[in-house]
């Protein structure tokens, strides 16, 4: 997939919005498609699959969420960006339950966006096969091994807070939620305090300052992000 290749169908029903991506995303060398709601939004997919989606969760005849899960459901597999407010936290929280990639929250920037937009699409090219070794930074994962070090020396991690890091490596650039690391680390049977206690000492371990963090960063109300690989 080249570039210059990605089409982008854009579903918002606001015309400036839609407006702002357009030109913000067309000069970046992406092909925009626009929809201005689910029924349109359907139509375009099935005319011809975008490589990304762009999804305002606010649309006139359906909601976001409800356009989403019926995409997953219907095992559409390409990455979908949720367009959220900033304080629709809920909000963000289902659509990435449902399968969402990652949300940017309006007021957006066009740099902010293509970098998400970009993430999004190179993990999908990275889905096939995980890769053996995990690096950004100082921080490296031996996925095969289970060796985690930060500048070259060795960390020693517990059991859970090296699924909790598996987990995010596996997702790295994308935002994942509370929930989803809860699931997969404790099969969802303890609570989001006890994941901040562990996230907390994996920061402690990993993190050159940990109450400033670059690696694990908090989407506040929603979970975690890893940086992705470099």
């Amino acid at each position: 997939m080249t570039h210059s290749s990605v089409k982008i169908l854009v579903v918002d029903d606001e015309p400036p919005i839609r407006k702002l991506l357009r030109v913000g995303l067309t000069a970046e060398g992406y092909a925009i498609v626009e929809a201005t709601n689910a029924r349109d939004a359907m139509e375009k997919v099935e005319s011809g699959q975008p490589d990304l989606i762009l999804l305002d969760l606010g649309l006139p005849d359906l909601q976001g969420h409800e356009l989403l899960a019926k995409w997953r459901n219907e095992l559409l597999d390409l990455p979908i960006i949720i367009l959220s407010s900033r304080t629709d936290e809920p909000g963000i929280v289902r659509a990435l339950e449902l399968g969402a990639d990652d949300y940017v929250t309006k007021p957006f920037g066009t740099k902010e966006l293509v970098a998400r937009i970009r993430v999004a699409l190179r993990h999908k090219l990275q889905e096939q096969g995980e890769r053996p070794i995990f690096q950004t930074g100082d921080l490296s994962v031996d996925l095969v091994k289970r060796i985690v070090r930060m500048a070259e020396k060795e960390v020693k991690l517990s059991p859970k807070e090296y699924d909790i890091l598996r987990v995010l490596v596996q997702h790295a650039g994308k935002v994942i939620t509370h929930q989803h690391l809860l699931n997969h680390v404790w099969a969802g049977s303890t609570d989001v305090q006890y994941l901040r206690v562990y996230v907390r000492q994996l920061r402690q371990k990993i993190e050159p300052s940990p109450n400033e963090p670059q690696y694990i960063t908090t989407e506040t109300g929603v979970g975690y992000r890893l940086r992705e690989a470099e």
